[in-house]
């Protein structure tokens, strides 16, 4: 095995700037999770009203095409 030097030792200013660095990383983290799931959430609440318009109005047009099949289909028996 190769001989390794002894490891040098870091400045406490370093060490300091590194761990403050990761601390504020983290918290702007949470902070932009939390914000960005609030706003997902009023998005989500939106989309599941006009999902119900939507499915409403895609109810009646298929209803108004069976009626109107069904009319179709009647004049071609006659």
């Amino acid at each position: 095995m190769s001989s390794l030097p002894a490891p040098v030792r870091v400045s406490p200013l370093i060490k300091f700037g590194r761990w403050s660095l990761l601390s504020v990383g983290i918290l702007y983290g949470a902070f932009h999770q939390n914000r960005l799931s609030k706003k997902e959430a009023a998005i989500r609440e939106v989309e599941l009203k006009q999902k119900a318009i939507r499915d409403e109005k895609l109810a009646a047009e298929k209803k108004a095409a069976a009626e109107k099949e069904i009319a179709e289909l009647e004049k071609l028996a006659k």
